[in-house]
């Protein structure tokens, strides 16, 4: 018996539309496994996806000019550093605060990239030019985003040629693929980032999604190929491995199981894992193998896990965390009231200065790296025991894939906020094939995009965020509902409750206390409140996406009994 992926045919990479054995039966995933490796009956996507992809570039081509951060320097100073130095030198030089500290393909990249920049103003590429930021500078890496997100359009046109034919309707506007093209392509969550805040996300989230597209399409060896390119170019992808590594040792070297769904051991194939071995080790070789020549790994190591920067950002992702910081505080407070703590003893607006370093809590005990490692696996291990002990196929998989993104995000050391996105993003292939997938899908991308709005504090921007994302909002609701329109409300009323409340608090952060006196006396507040409700929407998205996966393979097992 093969295993749940044998349902699966490969994809040509020119046809229009893919082939699936569970085609005659699109309303539901295949016993097989393809889970969505069904074509759209409906048709190709005909002119409607070049429209969407040339629509979203040209308003990325809008927010050229909009506010850009302090990634904006970094990225500038990385083109610098490659372009000038030696390879020995890229992950030692210091001129500038914001040091090397992506792999190393991310380091070839940023020194190709160089030497197109130095056509648009060689100044950008002079390290001593701390934050530079000519027209000619910002037009160039502006423009570096938008053409390399090249790579992601094609995944996406990869990944909806993969999206079951449930629910056809006969207004396009109704079809699956488009609607899962619209929730990636348009992404709000991505938009700001990565052109406005400015990072290179795009491309980094094609590379994944192109490769979750090849496991799909049962092009395995592609697949793990992508990825550890990926991981080579951003080391932040590692949340995800887990998934990959036992979804392909699954599905791919063990080519049989027993009539009763478990392992035949007889069946693994040592051919195939030396093939994924081989993928593994010439990627690592090409990125790694010249600083392990030039005795550089632990510099190189040090420079990608820098353990000193803190438990939190200066803004605290909304994960478990921020939640433990504000309990700690809240403690805190309540103990110097009643005089149970010493205010001298304590330090000064520790977690809440805006500050990135290590600090020690007032009242709960201290969070080491260690400890944060040991709940990161903790909370993995449920997710990826149940892609090895009930596999359903490459739906199990992206379900592990987001439960290992989201509980990376909850439990990491010094989440970043942008993190969000790795779960979001492959969230919304699953989003498009089940009600109960949309639901979660709407809180998980309401409360994450949300939780990104303290990226964009300039007055200029606050019109262009509230309005992209009422949009994206509103389509995503929308489009969703009508999807799956004959499954009832994909909410129910005390999610609503709580996704509506997140406008007054926009109101309060925005409007209502920076004329308040407390702006100056306690300037922390509206990132806390922001940080703090945004966990508990994410903690129940990551909750409610757990206790589904883990009732469904309960479920799988009775079947098969």
């Amino acid at each position: 018996m093969r295993p749940a992926t044998a349902a699966f045919r490969t994809v040509p990479a020119g046809s229009p539309l893919p082939v699936c054995a569970c085609a005659v039966a699109p309303q539901r995933f295949c016993q097989g496994g393809c889970d969505m490796a069904v074509a759209a009956t409906g048709g190709g996507s005909g002119g409607w996806f070049p429209a969407l992809a040339l629509g979203v570039s040209l308003l990325k081509c809008l927010l050229i000019p909009t506010y850009h951060s302090t990634d904006f320097e970094v990225h500038r100073n990385w083109l610098a550093i490659t372009h000038n130095l030696p390879v020995s030198q890229w992950y030692y030089e210091a001129t500038s605060e914001w040091t090397l500290d992506y792999p190393p393909f991310f380091a070839w990249f940023e020194c190709a990239l160089s030497h197109i920049a130095k056509y648009f103003d060689p100044e950008m590429l002079v390290i001593q030019n701390l934050n530079y930021a000519s027209y000619a500078t910002v037009l160039f890496q502006r423009l570096s985003v938008i053409l390399t997100d090249t790579l992601f359009i094609y995944a996406v046109r990869e990944c909806c040629r993969c999206v079951s034919g449930k629910r056809i309707g006969k207004d396009l506007l109704e079809k699956p693929m488009f609607v899962l093209a619209v929730l990636l392509l348009w992404n709000f969550g991505l938009l700001i980032v990565d052109h406005i805040h400015f990072q290179y996300n795009g491309f980094l989230f094609g590379l994944m999604l192109l490769s979750v597209a090849r496991l799909f399409q049962e092009r395995h060896l592609e697949g793990a190929a992508l990825f550890a390119v990926l991981l080579h170019f951003k080391h932040i992808y590692i949340y995800v491995a887990p998934a990959y590594g036992v979804y392909l040792l699954r599905s791919y070297c063990l080519t049989e199981n027993k009539a009763d769904g478990s392992l035949k051991w007889s069946s693994f194939s040592f051919l195939r894992i030396t093939l994924l071995g081989l993928i593994v080790c010439l990627v690592s070789a090409l990125s790694l193998g010249p600083f392990i020549v030039l005795g550089q790994l632990p510099q190189l190591i040090s420079r990608l896990f820098p353990f000193k920067r803190g438990l939190c950002h200066a803004y605290w992702a909304p994960n478990f965390w921020a939640l433990y910081n504000a309990v700690d505080k809240a403690l805190a407070v309540i103990g110097v009231k009643y005089k149970f703590l010493d205010p001298e003893k304590m330090q000064k607006a520790a977690m809440t200065g805006g500050l990135v370093q290590e600090f020690q809590h007032t009242v709960l005990p201290s969070v080491t790296p260690f400890a944060t490692l040991i709940c990161t696996v903790v909370s993995i291990l449920p997710s990826v025991f149940c892609l090895w002990f009930k596999p359903q196929g490459p739906r199990g998989f992206l379900q592990c894939l987001i439960l290992c993104a989201l509980s990376s995000f909850m439990f990491g050391w010094h989440v970043h906020e942008k993190a969000i996105l790795l779960a979001i993003l492959p969230l919304s292939l699953l989003s498009v094939q089940r009600a109960k997938d949309a639901g979660l899908y709407l809180i998980l991308t309401t409360t994450g995009h949300f939780s990104l709005f303290p990226l964009l504090f300039t007055a200029p921007e606050l019109p262009i965020k509230i309005l992209l994302m009422l949009l994206f909002t509103v389509y995503s609701f929308s489009s969703l509902r009508t999807l799956f329109r004959k499954n009832g409300p994909l909410l129910n009323w005390l999610e609503i409750l709580y996704l509506t409340a997140l406008v007054p608090l926009e109101i309060f952060c925005e409007i209502v206390f920076p004329l308040s006196p407390w702006k100056l006396k306690l300037p922390f507040i509206p990132l806390l409140l922001t940080s703090v409700y945004c966990a508990l929407g994410i903690t129940y998205a990551w909750l409610k996406l757990y206790v589904s996966v883990l009732t469904e393979s309960a479920t799988v097992r009775q079947k098969v009994e």
